[in-house]
């Protein structure tokens, strides 16, 4: 008889072992983790892909060396009301966490109590003064899946936090570029405006000698004017800009100390990894993962639900009311053990699993949707390096044979074999070409910090 007890007991065990109510969170096989991004190779030596360390592991400081910038980031991690954020639903994770620990711990509760009684001219005390304390017996997962919850969930916070750091990096490295790039666009188009004061000089100049009609005037007088308007807007902007980067910064609007656009020199070889090695790497990937693996475990505590609770609690008791006796006092010891199991709740809790494998696939969903536009991303990034790359070789170029146009047909106007329209037209050619340029550069910087977003950058 016994040992049939014992056999029923170990298969017992050995198939509860074997329910998903006691398994840890896996990751689903049927994601899509392969070719993530495309085109993770190029032909060229400045991205491949490795089985290694990758761009994204490259702490922000190496790859943004810009001392000013640094400093920015600095204060923007120090001060920005998001971060702050993040860091207070970390601590409110690691609250529940500690709870969720402390759950497999008894309960100890003190209840003194004391009663007086007059009857028949009889005074009567009763005291009692008890120590109770309760266990739940974790046979099921009652316990242990609200703890794994509550581990994946602080692990989850502090992914968030991770993100929250990245995004507020990326912000203001984009930012401090767009101003430098400005600045630049601002200097050209002020030495351009003092060239073109200086054809309509000589342009009046030469209608007072008779050499030029009041049309040639007029019109340099315009294109003189839209260029001095073009200034207005680019302070504009660098004033909007500077205010939006001080709002990152938790700051008022003021001025942003900076260096200049020609001296940045940002990573020009990537090793973007494998779209496998992006899991590892990406923060808000892995806290996409979390909230999946969160609701893994509220359906197995779903699960676990219709299994019944073993409780055992007992109490400890210094009391003088011991039957009909009242007087000396004793102690008095009671150990009790019970077994809980829904009858009338079947239905409620089919419900509650339900809706738990319903979050459990929508959790699913959104980490695939998570994965797919991370390698979107990253994919976007790596093209427009490239094709940034490709056309700034153009653009150099381009630049110079519109520098020399400019210079040559200035010349020839001045010695009379080229007219003032072929002047205006190599002159606003040179001005578009290097206006270019600096976006070109700008946008290849842009690039680059996509990429190092995207690739789950901005460690320490």
């Amino acid at each position: 008889m016994k040992k049939s007890i014992i056999i029923c007991m170990v298969g017992a065990a050995v198939l509860m072992s074997s329910c998903r109510i006691y398994k840890s969170y896996e990751r689903p096989d049927d994601l899509v983790t392969d070719g993530l991004y495309r085109d993770p190779v190029s032909a060229t030596d400045t991205l491949n892909a490795v089985a290694g360390p990758t761009f994204g592991d490259v702490p922000w400081r190496e790859v943004f060396t810009d001392s000013q910038l640094q400093a920015l980031i600095e204060q923007a991690l120090e001060n920005n009301a998001d971060i702050r954020s993040a860091q207070l639903t970390i601590e409110q994770a690691q609250a529940a966490l500690m709870s969720a620990r402390l759950a497999y711990l008894p309960s100890l509760a003190f209840n003194p109590q004391g009663t007086y009684n007059h009857a028949m001219s009889t005074d009567v005390w009763t005291y009692s003064v008890p120590v109770a304390a309760s266990w739940q017996v974790d046979l099921f997962g009652q316990l242990l899946n609200p703890n794994r919850k509550a581990k994946v969930t602080y692990e989850q916070a502090q992914y968030y936090e991770q993100a929250v750091k990245a995004n507020i990096i990326a912000a203001v490295a984009n930012m401090y570029y767009t101003l430098l790039m400005l600045d630049r666009q601002l200097e050209i188009s002020t030495e351009t405006a003092g060239l073109m004061q200086r054809t309509v000089e000589t342009m009046e100049a030469m209608f007072e000698a008779g050499l030029a009609n009041s049309a040639a005037v007029e019109q340099s007088r315009t294109n003189y004017s839209q260029v001095v308007a073009s200034l207005s807007s680019i302070k504009q902007t660098i004033r909007e800009t500077e205010n939006s980067l001080c709002l990152i910064l938790n700051v008022p609007g003021q001025e942003i100390p900076r260096t200049t656009f020609d001296s940045q020199q940002l990573p020009t070889n990537f090793e973007t990894g494998v779209p496998v090695q992006m899991l590892s790497n990406r923060p808000d990937v892995k806290a996409a993962e979390m909230s999946l693996a969160a609701c893994y475990y509220d359906t197995n505590s779903a699960r676990a639900a219709f299994y019944p609770q073993l409780t055992i609690s007992g109490q400890e008791a210094w009391t003088n009311n011991l039957g009909q006796v009242v007087n000396p006092g004793k102690f008095m010891t009671t150990l009790m053990a019970g077994i809980t199991q829904p009858l009338f709740a079947r239905g409620k809790l089919i419900a509650g699993l339900k809706a738990a494998k319903a979050n459990e696939e929508k959790a699913k969903l959104t980490f695939q949707t998570t994965l797919l536009k991370a390698g979107n991303e990253v994919s976007n990034a790596l093209y427009k390096y490239q094709m940034n790359t490709e056309k700034s070789e153009s653009r150099k170029v381009q630049v110079a044979s519109a520098k020399k146009a400019s210079e040559d047909t200035a010349d020839l106007f001045q010695l009379g074999t080229s007219s003032y329209l072929e002047v205006l037209s190599a002159q606003s050619s040179y001005l578009s070409a290097q206006l270019a340029e600096v976006t070109d550069t700008y946008d290849r910087m842009q690039a680059v910090i996509s990429l190092y977003t995207a690739l789950g950058g901005g460690k320490n």
